[in-house]
Parts: C-alpha cells; structure tokens; sequence
C-alpha cells in the first residue's frame, strides 16, 4: 500500500534571538498603549482585554524606528516562508500591509478568525508570561470532514484537527493567511505582548 500525504498546510516557527531588540519592542508596545488614546477605545468598545493598536494605527514602522528594525528582520522570514511554500510571485517580494501591537491582560482571548485581503500572516511575541497561551490553528478541512471519526491520541500532528502552537519570547509564527486561528486564554499573570502583521 502507498499512503502520501496530501494538501500540506506550512506554518513557520523561528526565534528572534534579539535581546536588546525585544526590550526595545515591549518599551515601544507599552509607550503606545499608553499614547494611543484611540486605540485604547476601540478596545474597549470591542472587550479586548488590554490593548490593541489594530483599529487605530497603521503606520507603525515609520512612527518608530524599533518597529522598522523588526521589519527589516521579518521581510527575511516571510521571504523564506514564501519560498517554502512555492509561492509563485513573478519575481516579485511580499510587502508588509499591516502591522499592529498586541497587550494582552490576563482572561484576554481572541476567538477563531483568519486574514481576509493577505498572503502570509504572523506573529512575534515579546512578552509571554507563563499561562498565556497558545495559538490554536484549525485543519481546514473541519467542514468538509462531516462523519469522520476523532484522531486517536498517538496520532501524528499532520493529522490531528487542532494543532497548538506555544509561544516564548522572541517566537515568531507564520502561516498562509487562509488558516483559520485563536488566540487562547490568557490564564498567567502580568501582560502578554505581541506584534502581528500581515503581508500581501
């Protein structure tokens, strides 16, 4: 019998090994949750818990120079991402479309969503206290897959259902922007602090 493994689904885990870099960013993150009174509304108005600059800003990079240095480094990852995927872009590269700040308070979630308008999508965590939780990916196939029977437990992880990414400081995640996702609990103490972004 020949079993092949069809319709891969790719999803990137690498490390910003930047310490300074980092402390820099979660500096910038705090500096703007404090500044960006807009923000701070929209996330009320919407019961996020903490704050997101999602709504409000949109011109992260050029505001603030430790923004720009950190997409100088994911330009290069979302270039090896696409390649991994065999994108074919005609030569041409990703662009970054939006970036966005993440502080996310104890009990804060983020329901099952995707990237509607993007190519490749993505996180960087900053500050990951212990309990804050994973980034749940979904198997696309979930509607189609109607009386399938559940995974056994030692199934491989090309086949389980729901997959759980857990992050660390400097983890960055990517992933092609169709791939329905959550954000889980946050069940720690003290802040949790990332960066998403997407690229078209």
């Amino acid at each position: 019998m020949t079993i092949r493994t069809l319709f891969a689904t790719r999803f990137s885990q690498t490390q910003l090994d930047d310490a300074a870099l980092l402390d820099e960013l979660a500096e910038a993150c705090r500096d703007l949750a404090q500044q960006d009174g807009a923000g701070r509304a929209w996330s009320r108005a919407h019961g996020y818990r903490g704050y997101t600059s999602y709504a409000s800003l949109n011109d992260l990079p050029a505001r603030d120079p430790r923004f720009a240095d950190l997409v100088r480094h994911l330009n290069r990852q979302v270039a090896r991402f696409a390649d991994a995927c065999a994108f074919d872009l005609g030569g041409r590269k990703l662009k970054l479309d939006s970036l966005w700040v993440n502080v996310l308070k104890p009990g804060g979630t983020h329901s099952g969503h995707i990237h509607p308008h993007s190519i490749v999508s993505g996180t960087i965590y900053v500050e990951v206290p212990p309990g804050a939780g994973a980034l749940k990916l979904e198997d696309p196939r979930l509607p189609l897959l109607m009386a399938a029977p559940p995974r056994r437990a030692d199934a491989p992880e090309d086949l389980h259902t729901f997959i759980y990414a857990e992050p660390g400081p400097g983890s960055i995640f990517l992933w092609e922007s169709w791939l329905r996702h959550e954000v889980m609990p946050h069940a720690g103490k003290g802040e949790r602090i990332s960066i998403s972004f997407n690229y078209r």
